[in-house]
């Protein structure tokens, strides 16, 4: 595995000996967070550490002050407190959008979730590991949250071959129908940077290396896997009870 210590640096993949079977999960707990467990496989696209891009904004204090917020209740911040029932799995993924092995599993995840509606439900988390095109497409997905069109914006920054620039965002814009002028005034607000800081500080908490990343219930996973994998998980997950966690009602 290659690490890189600075924002212009290029990524490199790497490939982690799995840590299952063919025919069963190896799963092992780990201590903090309590109640949670780690599988590592898979490839990923290494980063550096998740709050670097936030620094020359936000002081430790703040990155820290997100580290105790996210902690207050870990489980609201990985799925952002939306209910769910003890059927339904609930998937937290950590992408950059120019993380290849992301664009993979992102594909994945989301095709799973519209074929298995009820069964698993999937919170979408940016992690902008591999520079300023990273963090500025992140930051134009969140924003886009607030016009309701995250889900339009997050399809077409995977799958799109051109990276982020402030025309092509314009552009981006334009086709879906945000309004452009407040798109770029929310990239800089309040709450963007929040919620980049809490999934960074997630990131931190789970020990994440690079992108992709997910938690499954109360299983951490580390790097893209098959989907065979994804619904070993879930399945055990919908057997043994995540809420036991998470404290589903």
């Amino acid at each position: 595995m290659l690490l890189f210590s600075g924002l212009a640096a290029a990524y490199a993949a790497f490939r982690i000996a799995p840590g299952f079977g063919r025919e069963e999960l190896v799963l092992e707990d780990i201590d903090d967070p309590a109640g949670f467990r780690r599988l590592t496989a898979g490839q990923s696209s290494s980063g550096f550490d998740p709050f670097v891009g936030l620094e020359p904004q936000k002081n430790n204090d703040d990155l820290e002050a997100a580290r105790v917020r996210v902690r207050q209740n870990i489980c609201a911040a990985l799925y952002y407190d939306r209910p769910t029932t003890a059927d339904e799995v609930p998937v937290a993924s950590f992408s950059d959008y120019y993380c290849p092995f992301c664009r993979v599993q992102t594909r994945r995840l989301a095709e799973m979730e519209a074929r298995q509606e009820g069964e698993i439900r999937v919170s979408w988390h940016e992690l902008p590991l591999l520079g300023e095109t990273s963090t500025l497409a992140a930051k134009a997905a969140l924003a886009a949250r607030n016009q309701g069109a995250y889900p339009a914006f997050h399809e077409r920054l995977m799958r799109s071959p051109f990276r982020a620039t402030p025309e092509y965002l314009q552009a981006l814009a334009n086709a879906i129908g945000v309004d452009h002028v407040r798109l770029v005034a929310d990239m800089n607000g309040e709450e963007v940077l929040e919620d980049l800081e809490n999934s960074a500080a997630l990131a931190r908490i789970f020990a994440f290396v690079g992108t992709p990343a997910m938690v499954i219930g109360r299983t951490v996973v580390q790097g893209e896997v098959s989907e065979r994998t994804v619904q070993a998980i879930i399945k055990r997950e919908r057997e043994e009870g995540w809420g036991s966690v998470c404290r589903v009602a």
